[in-house]
């Protein structure tokens, strides 16, 4: 699976990450390793692990050159380790365990078994009580939520008939299949959704920054 977030440019990453940051403040926990799956760029993870300087960052990305622009975005980070060559398509994944996984704007961009192999991915890796966060755009009951991401829907299905907004409904119902509960549901700015979802709750295993 070649990674395609990177098609969308840096403006993307500067508009989101401030809204996407809030609702990881409250989500992730305080320590811990967390996995960013499909870093593009690194723009996300550099800015994330900057301000959330308590968890462990583990950027990954499956193509090269993209890995090469990550590890110069986070030189010199502490609390961030070098990019994995990490494809949600090749199981098992080169990461044993993680406490909580990050996937941003990927989604739409890859053919639906690369959800699929994300879901059911994250449910293998993750720790009792890990959070899943994706964020990106969605479909809801069948429908899109504003004409703009209709026509986006548009344009990405032309480029690629296995792309496209998935609809939300699926997406959760595959992460239940997968033992991943649905615990939040965000609606963020410009039509977008963070949906947390969070894997089997053990008491004691970690704690989150606050609860809703």
């Amino acid at each position: 699976m070649a990674n395609q977030t990177g098609l969308w440019g840096c403006s993307a990453a500067d508009r989101n990450k401030g809204p996407i940051l809030e609702v990881l403040e409250e989500v992730l926990p305080e320590r811990g390793l967390v996995l960013e799956i499909a870093s593009g760029a690194g723009r996300h993870v550099a800015y994330f692990a900057a301000a959330l300087a308590g968890p462990v960052w583990q950027p990954s990305e499956p193509d090269a050159e993209l890995r090469r622009m990550i590890s110069a975005a986070v030189a010199g980070m502490p609390n961030v380790r070098e990019p994995l060559d990490l494809d949600v398509l090749r199981r098992p994944w080169p990461i044993p365990a993680a406490d909580a996984i990050v996937n941003i704007n990927m989604i739409h961009v890859t053919p639906w078994d690369a959800t699929e192999a994300l879901v059911g991915g994250a449910a293998e890796v993750l720790a009792d009580g890990g959070i899943l966060y994706m964020y990106g755009p969605y479909r809801r009951f069948g429908g899109h939520t504003a004409p703009s991401n209709a026509a986006f829907d548009e344009r990405l299905r032309m480029q690629d008939g296995r792309w496209g907004l998935r609809d939300m409904e699926d997406v959760e119902r595959l992460a239940s299949e997968a033992g991943l509960a649905l615990e939040r549901r965000v609606a963020m700015p410009a039509n977008n959704f963070s949906l947390v979802f969070r894997r089997g709750r053990r008491r004691g295993s970690f704690s989150p920054r606050t609860g809703r």
